[in-house]
């Protein structure tokens, strides 16, 4: 993994990984054979059969160091950018390819690639952190934090600071919703993901221009997800694109009435008017719409919440996933293949 990588930091409940299991490797770039060839030395040592990658400039370089050690390469796709032609041939190489939705699947198979060998393993999340609190309590808390009175209601979206998001959609959605609520505040909570912090200056400006300074708050980082998700009367997706739509997820595990752009994640996700809603992308008055329709009728806001709750917490658990990994690691191994892994390179 890369020097400064969460995973270092998160090892303590990874069940007691140490770091004589960690090894930390520059991969500048796809092209950073000096990283592939200690990888290699790596899995080869420590006699390792499975490597997985899930960044696409990772993909040639755990495939070559697979191959060279003589383990098998399993690579992730999480998102539906088209590939580039050295990724592109690398899919075509490995022994699996995961598309953590059906749209990601879809989106190889359109051009062309891991066609035989692409299975679908959606994201899944730790359903409990988020659905087991005391929602009055994390509410208390949110609502003291930030000086808030009881008689407001609060609209929130989560993801990073990028056009592709939505969030000045959000926004103008925000005025929209604030004229028949005005006792509604709203909360973006992500970094900005622009090199020269374009992306959250651009949003305090559309911000300022709608008179919403007193009303919308850019909070940034946030530490405790399951609090701010469970504090929220509604949770916006106001995205252009989603290959999945973790955030979506994270919400509807936290009981929190979910209205989403029609995304191809967030359409694989969410059922409308059974478990969210769902509003077509980039139109700000059908998004403010529902999320009047969230904050005006409780009971049909609490039934669908709840509704995804369930789907949430059977469809998109932690233990399913990883179970399903587990099964295709051993299944990759145990497959008998026309063309054997390469024996180790010394």
């Amino acid at each position: 993994m890369r020097p400064k990588a969460a995973l270092i930091d998160e090892r303590k409940g990874l069940g007691g990984l140490g770091l004589e299991a960690i090894i930390k490797l520059p991969l500048r770039n796809a092209l950073d054979v000096t990283s592939a060839r200690q990888l290699a030395d790596f899995v080869r040592h420590h006699q390792i059969q499975i490597v997985h990658a899930h960044m696409a400039r990772d993909y040639p370089l755990a495939a070559y160091a697979a191959s060279r050690a003589g383990a098998r390469a399993i690579v992730t796709r999480h998102v539906l950018f088209p590939l580039n032609r050295l990724h592109a041939l690398t899919l075509r190489r490995v022994s699996r390819v995961i598309a953590v939705s059906d749209a990601v699947a879809h989106s190889l198979t359109h051009r062309g690639l891991a066609l035989d060998r692409t299975v679908v393993i959606e994201n899944g999340i730790d359903v409990n952190r988020f659905r087991d609190g005391d929602r009055r309590s994390d509410r208390e808390q949110f609502f003291h934090r930030w000086e808030l009175s009881r008689d407001q209601v609060i609209c929130g979206t989560v993801g990073e600071l990028l056009p592709l998001k939505g969030h000045e959609d959000f926004v103008r959605a925000a005025a929209i919703v604030s004229r028949r609520f005005p006792q509604a505040q709203f909360f973006i909570a992500g970094v900005d993901g622009s090199p020269d912090g374009a992306c959250r200056a651009g949003l305090e400006r559309l911000i300022d221009e709608l008179a919403l300074s007193e009303k919308t708050r850019l909070i940034g980082w946030v530490e405790n997800l399951p609090q701010f998700y469970r504090a929220l009367n509604v949770f916006v997706s106001a995205s252009h694109t989603e290959s999945f739509g973790l955030a979506i997820v994270e919400a509807m595990a936290a009981g929190t009435p979910v209205v989403a752009t029609r995304t191809e994640g967030a359409m694989m996700t969410i059922a409308d008017q059974s478990s969210g809603l769902l509003v077509p992308i980039g139109d700000t008055a059908a998004l403010a719409a529902a999320m009047e329709t969230m904050l005006a009728d409780q009971v049909k806001a609490t039934a669908m919440a709840l509704e995804a709750q369930q789907i949430a917490a059977v469809r998109y658990s932690l233990e399913r996933m990883v179970a399903e990994t587990v099964g295709l690691y051993q299944e990759v191994l145990e497959q008998k293949s026309s063309a054997p892994a390469p024996a180790p390179k010394h």
